[in-house]
């Protein structure tokens, strides 16, 4: 499982010129599962990314937590993150999980976001989708719940 967090100042997504989520502040979560993804790595995964110290404290340090910060998650499914580039001109994405089975740990990934109680919007999974960003640093981390 692979999550690249975008530091977010606020940002939205749309689907067919409607906006279906929405964040003021906080993190932009794009998420991608692989074969073999479970619920162990969606929780490890979600444990650190709400835990992690990369927010400003009041001396403009990273040092506080999503937490701690009392930010919201915009969740966007992304099964590019796990796109193969080495060979060739043309991504292969057969690392990348697909169907039903994605979808599912999708849907529990923000579930148990939800129930920690932190905000959470998401896209609409497998549309094509319209996400705008506002970084705020920029600050981009990738978190794997394998190496």
């Amino acid at each position: 499982m692979r999550l690249l967090l975008q530091r977010s100042l606020e940002s939205k997504v749309e689907v067919n010129g409607e906006i279906v989520g929405q964040i003021p502040y906080g993190f932009v979560a794009l998420v991608s599962f692989t074969e073999g993804d479970t619920i162990k790595d969606i929780d490890y995964l979600v444990e650190k990314m709400i835990h992690l110290r990369v927010f400003d404290d009041e001396n403009g340090v990273m040092n506080r937590s999503l937490l701690d910060v009392n930010g919201s998650i915009l969740s966007i499914s992304q099964f590019t993150l796990y796109a193969d580039t080495k060979k060739g001109r043309r991504p292969s994405y057969m690392h990348a999980l697909r169907g039903e089975e994605s979808s599912q740990l999708y849907t529990l990934f923000n579930e148990k976001i939800k129930a920690l109680g932190i905000s959470c919007e998401t896209g609409i999974f497998g549309a094509d989708m319209k996400v705008t960003i506002q970084n705020d640093g920029p600050a981009t981390f990738m978190l794997e719940s394998r190496l």
